[in-house]
Protein backbone atom coordinates (compact mmCIF):
# COMPACT_ATOMS: atom_id res chain seq x y z
CA UNK A 1 0.00 0.00 0.00
CA UNK A 2 1.09 3.09 -1.02
CA UNK A 3 1.60 6.00 1.48
CA UNK A 4 0.07 9.54 0.23
CA UNK A 5 1.05 12.67 0.85
CA UNK A 6 -1.75 15.16 2.39
CA UNK A 7 -2.74 17.34 -0.05
CA UNK A 8 -5.69 19.96 -0.23
CA UNK A 9 -9.44 18.69 -0.78
CA UNK A 10 -9.36 19.78 -4.25
CA UNK A 11 -5.90 17.94 -5.00
CA UNK A 12 -7.77 14.66 -3.79
CA UNK A 13 -10.98 15.18 -5.15
CA UNK A 14 -9.24 15.73 -8.33
CA UNK A 15 -7.14 12.14 -8.23
CA UNK A 16 -10.21 10.25 -6.63
CA UNK A 17 -12.41 11.93 -10.20
CA UNK A 18 -8.63 10.82 -11.69
CA UNK A 19 -9.13 7.47 -10.52
CA UNK A 20 -12.77 7.09 -11.19
CA UNK A 21 -12.14 7.67 -14.77
CA UNK A 22 -9.89 5.28 -15.18
CA UNK A 23 -12.02 2.38 -13.74
CA UNK A 24 -14.83 3.36 -15.82
CA UNK A 25 -13.01 3.17 -18.87
CA UNK A 26 -12.57 -0.36 -17.97
CA UNK A 27 -9.49 -0.64 -20.04
CA UNK A 28 -7.25 -1.67 -17.10
CA UNK A 29 -6.15 -4.92 -16.45
CA UNK A 30 -7.23 -6.92 -13.00
CA UNK A 31 -3.74 -5.85 -10.94
CA UNK A 32 -3.69 -2.13 -12.19
CA UNK A 33 -7.81 -2.44 -11.81
CA UNK A 34 -7.53 -3.38 -7.54
CA UNK A 35 -4.39 -1.08 -7.44
CA UNK A 36 -6.29 2.31 -9.13
CA UNK A 37 -9.22 1.16 -6.50
CA UNK A 38 -7.20 1.10 -3.46
CA UNK A 39 -5.99 4.58 -4.56
CA UNK A 40 -9.48 5.73 -5.34
CA UNK A 41 -10.63 4.86 -1.46
CA UNK A 42 -7.55 6.72 0.28
CA UNK A 43 -8.03 9.74 -2.08
CA UNK A 44 -11.75 9.32 -1.14
CA UNK A 45 -10.71 9.07 2.65
CA UNK A 46 -9.05 11.97 2.44
CA UNK A 47 -11.72 14.14 1.10
CA UNK A 48 -13.78 13.03 3.72
CA UNK A 49 -11.29 14.11 6.30
CA UNK A 50 -10.87 17.46 5.07
CA UNK A 51 -14.65 18.10 5.01
CA UNK A 52 -14.76 16.56 8.56
CA UNK A 53 -11.82 19.04 9.23
CA UNK A 54 -13.44 21.90 7.84
CA UNK A 55 -17.18 21.38 9.48
CA UNK A 56 -15.20 21.68 12.74
CA UNK A 57 -14.00 24.88 12.13
CA UNK A 58 -17.12 26.31 10.97
CA UNK A 59 -19.23 24.80 14.00
CA UNK A 60 -15.97 26.70 16.17
CA UNK A 61 -16.79 29.93 13.92
CA UNK A 62 -19.99 29.59 14.14
CA UNK A 63 -20.99 28.96 18.08
CA UNK A 64 -22.39 32.00 20.03
CA UNK A 65 -21.70 33.66 23.19
CA UNK A 66 -24.06 30.36 25.13
CA UNK A 67 -22.19 27.92 23.89
CA UNK A 68 -25.12 27.00 21.40
CA UNK A 69 -24.75 26.23 17.54
CA UNK A 70 -26.28 28.50 14.67
CA UNK A 71 -27.60 26.57 12.70
CA UNK A 72 -26.79 28.41 9.03
CA UNK A 73 -27.73 26.27 5.60
CA UNK A 74 -24.37 25.57 3.10
CA UNK A 75 -24.71 25.74 -0.33
CA UNK A 76 -22.57 24.20 -2.26
CA UNK A 77 -23.24 25.87 -4.95
CA UNK A 78 -24.03 22.64 -7.22
CA UNK A 79 -26.64 21.30 -8.63
CA UNK A 80 -27.45 17.71 -8.45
Amino acid sequence: MRIMKKTTFEEALKSLETSVRKLEEGSLGLEESLKTFEEGIQWSRQCQQRLAEAEKKVEILLKTDKEELTQVAFDLGEDE
